[in-house]
């Protein structure tokens, strides 16, 4: 199926190394944060569970879960993390899903269609690198997708989420490069005295459609 922003993230049961799961139950009032991954012990994936591993504290700390997947046997899953904390110095802190038959990763459209259950190449397993930010409506709120050959920026996961977050809360846009702390931007939607409603504080305004303010707390 075709995964669109803003539909109902599609719900499933799976196998996870924390136990099974209902991805909307697991989810709850979190966001959350799913990442598919090719194949138990590649080496850039290694890296990446590695890395996600340490930034979770700062997913903890803005109400976000986050849930790996790969598309082999959780008992492998089991095996791989032990090589994560040995090479990456953290031990995987988050689920990871068992997806040996597919279901999960063809549901996300994030393999062919066609592809088939058991031993793969890195060539069918080639679109297997996704990442979906999903609200606590359940609704998907982005996704990004990575070749084989280059590892995800989670750190500019995070920044998405935050944006992401401070949009759903205040109704404001960020511009490019945005950091937290940095002004953000009113939408067009919003007018002028509007605007000076909502931000007394006063705003600046480059142009009709682009106006600056201060990031709301």
């Amino acid at each position: 199926m075709t995964i669109r922003l803003g539909e109902d993230a599609p719900d499933f049961t799976a196998e996870t190394t924390e136990g099974t799961i209902n991805f909307h139950e697991w989810i709850g009032d979190h966001w959350a944060i799913l990442f598919s991954h090719p194949k138990d012990f590649t080496p850039v994936c290694t890296t990446e569970l590695g890395y996600m591993a340490r930034l979770k504290p700062e997913f903890d700390r803005r109400n976000t879960r986050i849930i790996g997947l790969s598309i082999d046997p959780v008992s492998d899953h089991r095996k791989w993390v032990k090589d994560i904390e040995e090479t990456q110095g953290t031990a995987v802190n988050y689920p990871m899903i068992g997806d040996e038959d597919l279901k999960v990763a063809k549901l996300y459209d994030m393999i062919h269609p066609n592809a088939s259950g058991g031993p793969r190449t890195a060539v069918d397993n080639a679109t297997v690198r996704s990442v979906f930010i999903v609200g606590p409506d359940k609704k998907v709120k982005a996704m990004l997708v990575y070749p084989m050959s280059a590892g995800r920026n989670f750190d500019e996961v995070l920044r998405l989420l935050d944006a992401l977050q401070l949009n759903a809360k205040h109704t404001v846009a960020t511009p490019v490069n945005w950091k937290q702390g940095e002004d953000v931007i009113i939408p067009t939607s919003v007018s002028d005295d509007a605007a000076k409603q909502k931000y007394p504080q006063g705003f600046k305004t480059l142009k009709p459609y682009l106006r600056y303010v201060a990031q709301p707390k």
